[in-house]
């Protein structure tokens, strides 16, 4: 992200329910358990306030993106995609791959803030 000045053409993906689509290992969902008037609650997903959850889902969108990211044209901060590249040739291709990768991995975009 150094040389952003030098990017001509930008894509930012939004990404809908972030921490929502992260499933917790099965086995584990008693750590997060909390009481409810029928007893007890195990959710089957992260949800927001959880320790660590904001680092532990960004660590997970630099795995998924890691080679591009390092290519410097891609960079993601928590649930925020962007896609810079000097000139248009390859844009597409690069924005698709993103996208196929987020489909994969059950991840959803949310399109009205994606520009």
């Amino acid at each position: 992200m150094e040389n952003i000045g030098t990017k001509k053409v930008f894509t930012k993906i939004d990404l809908r329910w972030e921490y929502n689509n992260i499933r917790i290992k099965k086995g584990d969902e008693w750590k997060v358990a909390f009481t409810i008037l029928e007893g007890f609650f195990e959710p089957m997903i992260m949800f927001f306030g959880l320790t660590n959850l904001p680092a532990m889902f960004q660590a997970m969108m630099n795995e998924l993106l890691r080679d591009l990211i390092n290519t410097g044209k891609v960079a993601v901060f928590i649930n925020d995609i962007i896609v810079e590249i000097e000139t248009e040739e390859g844009h597409n291709e690069i924005v698709a791959e993103v996208i196929r990768r987020l489909e994969e991995n059950n991840l959803y975009i949310k399109l009205e803030k994606c520009k």
